[in-house]
């Protein structure tokens, strides 16, 4: 690549951020053209053209990039000190590629019209209608505990494999597509991460590969959680960036479930958000509201828990600043805390539609 060619790419990184900016004042454009339009064929293709492999491509394109980025540091060393410009220079054509075909590739749909927008549903609640809702999660998650183990103290978890958990998921969101026709899911591409390990010790239990629409799915979690992630995830695919969104996603096509276990995590997950929420707010309260949760249900949670504490180390931190700042980057201002943004979209929906 001749020098001209590198400054331009290079250059060009800052009229990218200044168009992305100007295209993301438009929500209504993206949600027509590119979230319902072109991302859709972009996303079909290439879960077409990776789905039917075993492995994650994009998990092994991190790896090799990685390497070749410690290749480049160990055999230009010196002229990094000679040169900085040029290698300031090659970092910003790294960065141009990679911004262009991130957004491309999916990053666009951070700027689409809001779910509670496109759902009409109502974006604020008030303590009344939010502990109203725990109440009735606590309720109906002990049901449906109680339906299948018959025994309140029983810890259940999910009795599947991870790969009958991906097609579970698969059906789950099928089954939606009467009911919710942009849910439509078609050229399923899960998998299990290869990175795993990392993912655990950065705090995350899972993540969309936007280069090559792969929904990765850590594989370490307990599987009590491992069908709502994976639902989450392949929200992400279907173009729902928002991290509230797509939780909200993930459990609507787990609740909505057959399997009664199923139904169970999806319930006992949106509980933990209400509980959370409810604590945030008053700590008494959420006492008297968990003290009502079956035994069994704790310890799924206590399990969870367990497994996160294991994997607690000091980068941690480090790790979720950085999502931090790359989710403020990308649209969503709440940074990090967005997760929690879906106890609001749960409200509105289960007050249209009770559980």
């Amino acid at each position: 690549m001749n020098t001209r060619l590198k400054n331009g790419i290079a250059l060009s990184l800052i009229l990218q951020v200044l168009l992305v900016k100007w295209f993301g004042r438009y929500p209504e454009l993206i949600e027509t053209y590119y979230s319902n339009g072109l991302y859709r064929y972009i996303s079909n293709f290439f879960r077409w053209l990776y789905g039917s492999i075993n492995f994650s491509i994009g998990d092994l394109i991190y790896a090799a990039l990685i390497l070749i980025a410690l290749r480049y540091l160990y055999i230009h060393w010196k002229d990094i000190g000679q040169k900085p410009f040029s290698f300031i220079r090659d970092i910003a054509v790294v960065l141009s590629i990679v911004y262009f075909s991130f957004h491309i590739l999916w990053g666009f749909n951070y700027y689409r019209l809001p779910v509670y927008k496109t759902m009409e549903l109502n974006e604020t609640y008030t303590t009344e209608e939010l502990l109203d809702l725990t109440e009735q999660l606590v309720q109906k998650t002990n049901e449906v505990h109680h339906q299948i183990s018959l025994n309140d103290t029983i810890q259940l978890g999910t009795p599947y494999t991870q790969r009958e958990i991906f097609a579970k998921t698969t059906a789950g969101y099928h089954q939606l597509k009467s009911q919710f026709a942009f849910l439509t899911y078609e050229n399923s591409s899960i998998k299990k991460s290869m990175l795993s390990t990392i993912l655990s010790y950065m705090g995350y239990g899972g993540y969309l590969n936007p280069f090559t629409q792969e929904a990765q799915v850590n594989k370490k979690i307990p599987n009590f959680r491992f069908p709502v992630v994976t639902g989450h995830e392949i929200a992400h695919q279907l173009g729902y960036a928002a991290e509230n969104e797509a939780n909200f996603m993930g459990y609507l096509a787990t609740v909505n479930n057959e399997d009664p276990y199923f139904r169970y995590t999806a319930l006992a997950y949106a509980l933990s958000y209400c509980l959370s929420e409810v604590r945030n707010l008053d700590e008494n309260q959420f006492k008297e509201l968990y003290a009502k949760v079956n035994r069994g249900i704790q310890k799924d949670y206590e399990e969870l828990n367990r497994f996160w504490l294991s994997y607690k180390n000091p980068m941690e931190p480090v790790f979720k600043s950085l999502f931090n700042t790359f989710l403020k980057v990308n649209n969503q201002p709440q940074g990090i805390q967005s997760y929690s943004l879906v106890v609001s979209l749960l409200v509105a929906y289960h007050k249209e539609n009770p559980l």
